[in-house]
């Protein structure tokens, strides 16, 4: 299932024909730590900016691609990122996937998923009413 999955869905990573694309008019440059490959194109039309794009490895989600690279992808600089990235440091934290749509979500305490109930506003909070 896996075979045709590529062959006929984009969601599912990327496809058999955007493979033999890269393969063919990409130049390989790097591989974060998800697994994502990076390319460039090899060569660039004249006067244009040259083509840049990502291979996910696994699910196509934007949220995937590290900060470095998004940075690389966009023309913000023209080296590798691999080749001056700072180490990292102990505050920072691991990558987690976009969790917005599946059972991991975020809901708060009134949320409908929760029931729909939530605390009654306090404070200096009034409610207004037409009868006032």
């Amino acid at each position: 299932m896996n075979f045709l999955a590529k062959i006929f869905t984009w969601w599912n990573g990327a496809t058999i024909g955007t493979h033999l694309w890269s393969a063919r008019n990409g130049e390989h440059v790097g591989t974060d730590a998800q697994g994502n490959k990076y390319y460039r194109s090899k060569k660039a039309a004249e006067g244009a900016r040259e083509r840049r794009w990502v291979i996910y490895e696994g699910a196509n989600d934007a949220s995937r691609v590290p900060s470095e690279w998004h940075g690389w992808l966009h023309g913000a600089f023209d080296d590798v990122p691999e080749s001056h990235l700072p180490p990292a440091r102990i505050w920072e934290a691991d990558f987690t996937p976009n969790a917005t749509g599946t059972a991991k979500a975020y809901r708060p305490a009134g949320a409908l998923e929760r029931g729909g109930q939530r605390a009654r506003a306090t404070g200096d909070y009034e409610a207004w009413s037409p009868e006032a």
